[in-house]
C-alpha cells in the first residue's frame, strides 16, 4: 500500500520588521535585518509559501516533512507569527519539522524561539523537550529528525550534528533496518561532503557519510542550498537516495529556483522499496504549481 511524503523546506517567512531586529538587539540581527531589506524580501514570496500549502494540501499526502528555516533572524516575533503559519499547514501529528540554521540564527531562550515549535519536532509519545534525533513511526514508514542547527558567527551559515546525536542516529537507523521500516532521515544542512561551501556546509558531513553507510537508511531529506539536489549513497542495506529541494517562498525569476515541493510515494515492489520522486514547482505567471518530473529514483531518475 503507497505511502506519500510531502517536503518542503527553508520558507523564510516574511516580513522582517524593524522592531524584530532591535527588541532583543544582536549585531547578527542587524546584519540579516539589512540583508533582508536589501536582497532577500524580493527573493522570499510569502504569498508563494501560502500557495504552496496549498497545493500540497490539495494533494493530500500521508505525511508532511519540513526541514527548517522557518523564520530570518530568529526573533521573538518571527516565532510566534511562524507557529501560527506552521499550524496552517498541519497538526503535529501530520507534520514533522526539524530546524535550520536561521532558526537557530543568534542564542535565544528556547521557550520563546524554537521551544514553541516543539510539538513538531519531537517523538511519538515524547515526554522531553527538543531531544535529537527523535522518531516517528507512520504505517511501515520511520521518520528520523536530527538538528544541525546551532548559532554561527556572523558570516557563517554552517552546522553540526556532534558525536552524541551520530552515535544515537546510526543505532536507531540499525534497529529500524532489521524491524522492516523504510527509513527517511530528516536534515536541514547537506548531509554529504562537497554539496555546499564550507562556511555554510555540515562540519560533520563526513562522519555523518559513514553512519549512513554503516547501518543504511532509505531517502535523506534536506534543504539550505535553495535548489534541487538529488545524489546517492551506498550502503550496507542498499543505495539511499539524498535529495535536496528549494525554497518554499522564493521568487520565479532567472537565476532562482522558484517555490518547490516534492512528493515521495513509496511502495514495496518485489521485495524491495519503490520510491516515485514528482516534483511539483511554482510557475509565476499563473501562480500555480505543476509537476515538472516524476519517475522512480534509481530508475528514471538517478544523480
Amino acid at each position: 500500500m503507497s505511502f506519500t511524503l510531502a517536503h518542503f523546506s527553508d520558507v523564510h517567512l516574511g516580513p522582517v520588521a524593524v522592531a524584530d531586529v532591535f527588541a532583543d538587539f544582536r549585531l547578527k540581527r542587524l546584519i540579516g535585518g539589512l540583508s533582508w531589506g536589501l536582497k532577500r524580501r524580493a527573493m522570499h514570496i510569502r504569498a508563494h509559501a501560502d500557495a504552496l500549502r496549498a497545493d500540497i494540501h490539495a494533494q493530500k499526502p500521508d505525511h508532511i516533512c519540513f526541514t527548517g528555516d522557518l523564520v530570518n533572524i530568529a526573533a521573538k516575533a518571527e516565532f510566534r507569527r511562524g507557529l501560527q503559519w506552521l499550524q496552517t499547514v498541519g497538526a503535529p501529528d501530520m507534520l514533522t519539522m526539524v530546524p535550520g540554521n536561521h532558526d537557530a540564527y543568534v542564542h535565544a531562550a528556547h521557550e520563546t524561539g524554537l521551544g514553541l515549535f516543539n510539538p513538531y519536532m519531537e517523538g511519538d509519545g515524547s515526554t522531553s523537550d527538543h531531544v535529537f534525533p527523535f522518531l516517528r513511526l507512520r504505517r511501515n514508514v520511520a521518520i528520523v529528525g536530527v538538528s544541525s542547527a546551532q548559532p554561527q558567527n556572523l558570516n557563517r551559515a554552517s552546522g553540526t550534528l556532534g558525536k552524541d546525536q551520530r552515535t544515537a542516529l546510526g543505532q536507531r537507523l540499525a534497529d529500524l533496518g532489521a524491524r522492516g521500516f523504510y527509513r527517511v532521515l530528516m536534515i536541514h544542512h547537506p548531509p554529504l561532503p562537497g554539496l555546499t561551501p564550507a562556511r555554510r556546509a555540515l562540519t560533520d558531513a563526513s562522519d555523518l557519510r559513514e553512519v549512513l553507510k554503516d547501518n543504511g537508511v532509505e531517502l535523506v531529506l534536506h534543504g539550505h542550498n535553495h535548489i534541487t539536489q538529488i545524489n546517492s549513497i551506498e550502503t550496507v542495506s542498499g543505495k539511499a537516495f539524498v535529495v535536496g529541494v528549494p525554497s518554499a517562498s522564493m521568487v520565479d525569476r532567472d537565476g532562482h529556483e522558484s517555490a518547490q515541493w516534492h512528493a515521495y510515494s513509496i511502495n514495496r515492489a518485489r521485495g524491495k522499496w519503490q520510491t516515485r520522486l514528482t516534483i511539483r514547482r511554482l510557475h509565476g505567471a499563473t501562480g500555480r504549481f505543476a509537476d515538472v518530473r516524476s519517475g522512480i529514483l534509481g530508475e528514471d531518475i538517478d544523480p
